[in-house]
């Protein structure tokens, strides 16, 4: 009959039958849209890699830029005497000779004498740098005064100033003083040069960290020389050991000064390789020399390599502003 009410099965197969009977172009159009995104997709997968590329090439050439010069140096100190200027790129004619002479003391060269006042200009040029820069570096970035920002120019100021400029006056003022070949003639300036960049370095990394810590401790009943001692510098550790790296290295490496203020009784490293002699007046230890720099330069490398983690946390810390 046509006017009799449909069961509610009966509405339930019906409703399936129409809903089956959907053209099968409307669920493919539904399924479009990621199809479509895959392929706008495509062209910026590619650019990425494009720019991977680019930055991997540019990280290869700094890295062959930075590392060639000491690959050679490496290379020619195996090298024999007779082929020191072969120009083959890998180790040929081996031999450990070279770097006997450069231990040897017979032509007057004393390096190993060399490399132990090296370490102690080094030691003690990046302890005091480090303990007054370390008071300074709290100075200019936890307390306000006046004159803040004018001191803070003067520092980076100083850190500008030329090194020879200074090499006459320094001359002349230890010389009246007695202190030609003495330590405290190669330490001194060698603190003055260090001092800049270790107040910049924790200056950067001090400001970033929140005051409520400190603000903490004085609640509790500390001083602030306690606060600073007990809460700021364990927090400070990775750019204090960061910056006692690089102040050490660059003592280890200066040369101008400890050339002019240093004999052969205090001189550095540096000099003692400038200065190195060979048979003869004429002849010039080539061989020797390249196996001065390598035993000079693998140590910092490796401990370089090895704090390489501290080196870079130190360096971002207080970067980024949280």
């Amino acid at each position: 009959m046509m006017g009799r009410h449909r069961k509610p099965d009966e509405l339930d197969d019906h409703a399936v039958t129409a809903t089956s009977s959907v053209p099968a172009t409307t669920a493919t159009a539904v399924a479009a849209p990621p199809e479509t995104s895959t392929v706008i997709d495509k062209p910026r997968r590619r650019a990425d890699r494009g720019k991977m590329a680019r930055t991997y090439l540019g990280v290869a050439i700094i890295l062959i830029w930075g590392l060639a010069p000491f690959y050679w140096m490496v290379v020619t100190a195996f090298r024999q005497v007779d082929h020191t200027f072969d120009t083959t790129p890998w180790p040929t004619y081996l031999t450990l000779d070279n770097f006997r002479a450069a231990l040897s003391t017979d032509k007057g060269n004393d390096f190993l004498g060399a490399i132990v006042n090296s370490l102690i200009i080094g030691v003690v040029t990046t302890a005091v740098g480090l303990l007054l820069g370390v008071f300074a570096s709290y100075a200019l970035a936890r307390i306000e005064f006046r004159g803040k920002y004018i001191v803070t120019g003067i520092i980076l100021g100083a850190s500008m100033f030329p090194t020879v400029a200074l090499m006459t006056p320094l001359f002349q003022l230890f010389g009246d003083f007695g202190w030609i070949g003495q330590y405290q003639a190669l330490i001194i300036p060698n603190i003055s040069f260090v001092l800049p960049l270790t107040i910049y370095t924790l200056t950067s990394f001090l400001s970033d960290l929140p005051w409520e810590l400190e603000e903490a401790a004085r609640i509790d009943g500390a001083s602030r020389f306690q606060a600073f001692r007990l809460v700021i510098l364990p927090l400070a550790a990775p750019a204090l050991f960061t910056t006692a790296i690089l102040a050490f290295i660059a003592t280890w490496n200066e040369f101008m000064l400890a050339s002019l203020l240093s004999t052969e009784k205090t001189e550095p490293v540096t000099v003692a390789i400038a200065r190195f002699a060979g048979a003869n007046s004429w002849e010039q230890p080539y061989a020797a020399i390249m196996a001065a720099g390598t035993l000079v330069t693998i140590p910092l490398v490796i401990m370089v390599l090895v704090f390489q983690r501290r080196i870079v946390s130190g360096l971002t810390a207080g970067g980024v502003k949280s």
